[in-house]
């Protein structure tokens, strides 16, 4: 009996978020289903065309460039190099992965473990790139939060919780700076090594001045590709809302894909859109399709990654002794065993 309930300790740990996670998209998906039904959905798909395909492609060839820099700067300040070519391709990888994956982190885990590995330090690897996921989305909020401040929107309402969820975050983290600091001076300790290593990445790297600059630019740069992507489309949809305004609405949604709680992106994107359109009086069906359409052309912008996997699997699958092995470590070990790690 012991041994069944450690094991059944285990398995919730092990798979309890993740399931939770599912459970949460599962719902939002439901609800929005309920409330506007299934057409929206199919008019995203239907509203699908080639140019802007073409366009969502090379709007993500940019932003993903954008990444893979900011990515390769926080690194390199941490002591880890990567190539910028590299890390375009495995951010192609990580992309696709949270696109077709619960939870939407299960790619940066992919990357941060196989980079570590690459480099022969995986904890360095997976701090640079927990910094660099950081940075991006602090930096994507306060962009946010003035865009709201400068544009007069119907979604000027959001505001508010916007700048809360800024302020959380920095309370956050200056509780965290406080605890980091007191204990990065005692004791040999876990938790003594990681205070320590996470104030020396603040302190004399990430925040030099020859880092974040470049990151923040970077982050810039990657949010203003993204939503032009969402302008397209909106646009393509049929969304004839002023430009000022729709940008206002997209960058509202846009804070709802970095919540862990989507089943292959999807679920809280479509649900703060629906939110944010009717708000707009422009209709929750319109904020779906709209929602939808964006996933649509965005799963076809990450589809490199996909290809860039499949190579990897049958470069795996030749062995080492095969002719055309790179003698180098293996790009893209398999993602359930870099989450284990």
């Amino acid at each position: 009996m012991r041994s069944g309930a450690v094991g059944v300790g285990r398995a919730v740990r092990r798979f309890g978020p993740l399931l939770l996670r599912l459970a949460a998209g599962v719902a939002v998906l439901w609800f929005l289903l309920r409330l506007v039904g299934a057409a929206p959905f199919v008019d995203g798909l239907r509203a699908v065309t080639w140019p802007a395909v073409v366009a969502a492609v090379a709007l993500t060839v940019f932003t993903t460039v954008c990444s893979a820099w900011r990515w390769r700067v926080v690194a390199r300040a941490l002591g880890i190099g990567i190539g910028l070519r590299g890390a375009t391709g495995a951010y192609y990888r990580s992309l696709f992965l949270n696109s077709v994956l619960i939870g939407g982190v299960i790619g940066d885990v992919h990357r941060a473990v196989t980079h570590g590995r690459r480099a022969g330090d995986v904890a360095l690897g997976v701090r640079a790139v927990a910094w660099e996921r950081l940075w991006g989305q602090v930096i994507q909020a306060v962009v946010t939060a003035v865009v709201l401040l400068t544009v007069a929107s119907p979604v000027r309402p959001a505001l508010p919780y916007v700048v809360a969820g800024i302020a959380v975050v920095a309370g956050v983290a200056g509780c965290v700076v406080l605890v980091v600091r007191g204990a990065a001076g005692r004791g040999r300790s876990r938790l003594a090594r990681t205070a320590r290593a996470a104030s020396d990445d603040l302190r004399r790297q990430l925040l030099a001045p020859g880092v974040w600059p470049q990151v923040m630019l970077a982050s810039v740069l990657v949010v203003a590709g993204h939503t032009a992507t969402f302008v397209i489309a909106a646009r393509v949809a049929g969304c004839t809302a002023p430009l000022g305004e729709l940008v206002a609405l997209l960058m509202v949604v846009q804070t709802a894909v970095v919540i862990p709680l989507s089943i292959g992106g999807w679920g809280p994107r479509e649900g703060v859109a629906a939110w944010a359109f009717a708000a707009a009086g422009l209709g929750a069906a319109t904020g779906v399709t709209v929602a939808t359409l964006y996933a649509v052309l965005m799963l076809a912008a990450v589809a490199p990654g996909a290809a860039l996997l499949l190579s990897d699997a049958i470069r795996r699958g030749r062995g080492p002794g095969h002719p055309d092995e790179s003698t180098r470590p293996d790009l893209a070990p398999q993602t359930l065993e870099g989450v284990r790690g």
